[in-house]
């Protein structure tokens, strides 16, 4: 064989063991690592403590103690030779001075030696030497360790003791390496600087400094969704008291506060995991805008498109800036979308109903949110007699669509249904009965799911206490519950569950805008969502959509036995449809109903079937318009018009 190749197979094999060797030595530096940080931190303690001003009280205490031990040496000599003196009794003055002396004598020496031992803990030895007096008793013949029957001249001790030495040697040597953490090309500039710091060798040398000690890292994992190292714990520490040093953890990493840090427990009792969220499984998913059938948004942590199937009851939560108006309009677009779907919202504060009249039925104000409850429980009870037996829910057609009802915001239409009545008069019915709303809105939430009726609860105060925005009935019978940006961690229990801390449900830690929180299970995991952004102006260019309104079957109205199938307002053909049909509004059907007769207002809200206050309110709009005019009896009548004819 060829010398050079010779030469050069033997350099790799060199090569070869030697980098064996290193990474042999690199996988076990961190397992030693705890051990030299515990010994060099003690040594460190002692040699601060070795000052010349310690030193000085040591001797002067060592000097004092020697003094007081001579001193008690010789008061116990004394008394001792006065005692077996003949012909000194125990009453001789001379001996009960001398037994006084040798008790303060002893006195002063325990004093004195208390003394050396507080200077030698103030001045103590070097570790070191500490060390090697503990083994060098075993190179003593016949030391107490001798006795124990492993050689009578004491050889196999001072082996031992030699063993010893070197292991700890050893250890040491291997806990103060310093290891070179490799990090991937592609991490960014902050995520190689964490990587680093969680090297469990970079751990251990600065954990007791963070009050960390007993705790040591494993080399973390890269995921798609971020960093995670895993945890070991000695025994005084668990996962939560780990978690509830979070400050302390960003601290010694150098991670930036705004940076998501979960601390969780391990697969094992001494484990925890610690995962930093520097990246998002969602990175370079478009979720601007909306098309029929796009996901709701993406899981950051898998990757996955996230669904809400429609016919879903949902609570939707965040706070003010949170996103939450353009992470549900999306669900609000595939609510109204098809043909057998349409959409109703309520929204007292106007903003985001007046974006949907092109394609939902909208109510603002008290009295037509009144309205359009009472025709949601009409519709519901309806619907409800016509279910089969058999069957758990009616059939959804362009004849009978499943309605979605989006209330935002709760807690105004809440406060709104607290509004006192105005008290009624002789001429005026006075106002309905506001509180009827929610009542209207907690049956639909028990009792519509059968009939597709289907409410979306969304709010920024997720609280039930007075102010709050979700009402407990509706609350408890919701599932699927999700959650934007949150103030507390109250409130995040409130829209979660009271488990919710336990369990990771943490949505008052999300980062703001548009990533949410959705639970639809129980064994749903809490990762965060990307969520889909979309605009009012994507909104108000969406194409228009046939808008509901309930009418009662003729056949039931006049009271027939069996009921008729109910009916939309009946649409327009596709080919000539410009714009949605628009029903008569309240005004016209109080004008339409004096006109055939009714001549009070009780008379007007039995025939047009809306409440009296929503009547009275139409009867003075039309009598300032002069288009009807009241007798002095109070009887109402249209007014007739007759055009002058010129000369």
């Amino acid at each position: 064989m060829d010398l050079k190749a010779v030469s050069t197979k033997i350099a790799d094999g060199s090569k070869h063991t030697a980098g064996t060797i290193t990474n042999t030595l690199d996988t076990m530096a961190p397992t030693f690592a705890p051990f030299a940080a515990r010994w060099d931190a003690e040594a460190d303690r002692r040699r601060q403590l070795r000052t010349p001003e310690n030193l000085k009280r040591l001797m002067e205490a060592q000097k004092n103690h020697a003094s007081a031990r001579s001193t008690a040496a010789q008061a116990k000599a004394r008394r001792r030779n006065l005692a077996h003196s003949p012909g000194v009794g125990v009453l001789n003055p001379e001996r009960r001075a001398a037994r006084t002396a040798d008790k303060a004598a002893r006195q002063h020496a325990r004093e004195t030696l208390a003394k050396l031992k507080e200077a030698k803990t103030g001045y103590p030895a070097t570790l070191r030497a500490k060390a090697i007096q503990a083994h060098a008793v075993h190179a003593v013949p016949g030391a107490g360790i001798s006795a124990l029957g492993w050689d009578q001249a004491g050889a196999w001790p001072v082996a031992g003791s030699l063993a010893l030495i070197a292991a700890n040697v050893a250890a040491l040597v291997i806990g103060r390496r310093k290891v070179a953490v490799s990090v991937e090309d592609e991490l960014s500039a902050e995520e190689r600087r964490l990587v680093e710091r969680l090297h469990p060798s970079y751990w251990v040398q600065h954990a007791d400094e963070r009050g960390l000690g007993g705790t040591v890292t494993t080399p973390a994992q890269v995921t798609p969704a971020g960093l995670v190292s895993t945890v070991r714990l000695d025994g005084k520490w668990t996962s939560s008291m780990l978690k509830g040093k979070q400050e302390e953890i960003r601290a010694l990493i150098g991670a930036r506060t705004d940076l998501r840090m979960e601390i969780k427990a391990g697969s094992h009792g001494d484990r925890a995991t610690i995962t930093l969220r520097t990246r998002s499984a969602a990175e370079g998913i478009g979720l601007i805008g909306w098309e029929p059938g796009a996901p709701w948004g993406v899981d950051t942590i898998t990757g996955e498109p996230v669904q809400v199937p429609l016919g879903r009851r949902m609570l939707i939560a965040g706070t003010s800036g949170s996103g939450k108006s353009w992470s549900t309009r999306a669900l609000l677009a595939e609510g109204s979308e098809y043909p057998d779907h349409r959409l109703v919202v309520i929204d007292p504060k106007r903003v985001e109903a007046i974006n949907w009249q092109h394609r939902a039925r909208t109510a603002i104000g008290i009295e037509d949110v009144l309205d359009l409850t009472d025709e949601l429980v009409a519709e519901m009870h309806e619907r409800l007699e016509l279910i089969p037996r058999g069957q758990d829910v009616v059939q959804i057609s362009p004849e009978r669509p499943r309605i979605t009802v989006f209330i935002d915001e709760g807690a105004e239409v809440i406060a709104m249904a607290k509004k006192p009545r105005a008290k009624g008069s002789k001429e005026e019915p006075g106002d309905p009965d506001w509180s009827r709303i929610m009542e209207n809105l907690s049956t639909l939430a028990r009792m519509a799911r059968a009939a597709e009726i289907i409410l979306i609860w969304a709010t920024q105060k997720p609280t039930m206490d007075a102010k709050g925005g979700i009402d407990p009935q509706i609350s408890a019978q919701i599932t699927y519950r999700a959650a934007l940006a949150l103030s507390t961690s109250g409130e995040s229990r409130v829209v979660f569950g009271e488990d919710a801390t336990e369990k990771g449900w943490h949505a008052h830690e999300l980062p703001m805008p548009g990533v949410a929180l959705l639970r639809s299970g129980p064994k749903v995991q809490p990762h965060p969502i990307n969520t889909r952004a979309f605009s009012p102006a994507d909104v108000i260019a969406l194409p228009d959509r046939p808008v509901w309104r309930r009418q009662e079957s003729p056949a039931r109205s006049a009271g027939a036995s069996d009921p008729a199938p109910l009916r939309l307002v009946k649409e327009p053909a596709a080919e000539v449809l410009t714009q949605p049909t628009k029903a008569p509004t309240n005004r016209e059907k109080v004008a339409a109903a004096i006109g055939t007769g009714a001549t009070t207002v009780a008379d007007v809200a039995n025939v047009t079937g809306i409440n009296k206050g929503s009547v009275s309110k139409a009867v003075k709009q039309l009598l300032d318009a002069g288009q009807i005019r009241k007798a002095e009896d109070g009887a109402l009548s249209v007014v007739t018009q007759v055009k002058e004819v010129s000369a």
